[in-house]
């Protein structure tokens, strides 16, 4: 999805008309970039454009989801519990409202100087679809975040993204080995076209990965509804062919013992 900087109109609207979009091809979940109610390089409305969870955006795509009975995923900017405190959110939705929200923890180069780190670890999040763990854009380079989720029964990784398009190399290596050492279906939405004045340009490539690091979807174009069949037992299978889980516990154990 490309967005417009600071117009959350426009960008909802469009993110509304890809949901509708992706419903047609028969979704049950869908997930959403990093910031694309607002657009990612907004420092200076960051404040006026951060939001409360519940609030206008989640709110709006509760609606969607419980009357055409989806899940859906985005992250956006919320403001915090503290006064002038902002994070970088994402949020999971499901037909009986919103299930939860994750704090993105790994902030990228100058996001330290706009959004504070959350510290609270990932969790799953149970839902009718499987077990969901979201992490965020830059946290797709830190495996550890994805292990943690993957111990706790995640079926489903989701990456709301708005990676930028010189580390491309690390995007297409990094969605596929957190799924292949976690044996999970990864999902990561990512922003595409180009911000500050062309200075900052997103790499697109929106993609589904399955447990064994196969792209079964990939987008190629801006505004790209991408669109793959999830069968969760696929993921016992390749956690049985290819057992990282279960022999993670050994390496454990080696470690100990030196």
């Amino acid at each position: 999805m490309d967005c417009i900087p600071g117009n959350r109109k426009e960008n909802i609207d469009k993110s509304v008309s890809l949901l509708k979009e992706s419903i047609d091809y028969g979704a049950k979940l869908v997930v959403l970039p990093e910031l694309f109610s607002t657009g990612y390089w907004v420092k200076e409305l960051d404040m006026e454009l951060a939001e409360t969870i519940p609030g206008e955006t989640t709110l709006k795509l509760e609606h969607i989801a419980k009357n055409r009975n989806i899940c859906i995923t985005g992250a956006i900017l919320e403001h915090g519990e503290a006064r002038g405190v902002i994070y970088d959110t994402a949020f999971f939705i499901t037909p009986k409202g919103l299930n939860g929200i994750y704090r993105k923890i790994c902030l990228w180069d100058t996001e330290k100087n706009r959004f504070k780190s959350a510290s609270a670890y990932p969790s799953i999040f149970k839902s009718s679809i499987g077990n969901v763990g979201l992490q965020i854009c830059y946290e797709i380079g830190f495996p550890e975040g994805a292990r943690m989720l993957a111990l706790q029964g995640a079926d489903i990784l989701l990456y709301p993204s708005a990676f930028g398009k010189p580390r491309l190399y690390i995007w297409d290596i990094a969605t596929r080995s957190r799924a292949i050492e976690n044996g999970v279906y990864l999902i990561a939405a990512n922003r595409s076209g180009t911000e500050d004045n062309g200075k900052i340009e997103f790499a697109g490539h929106s993609r589904i990965v399955s447990p064994k690091g196969e792209i079964l979807a990939e987008a190629e174009n801006a505004d790209q509804v991408i669109v793959a069949d999830v069968d969760l037992s696929v993921i016992a299978e390749q956690r049985r062919a290819v057992p990282y889980l279960r022999d993670l516990g050994k390496l454990e154990l080696l470690t100990a013992q030196k």
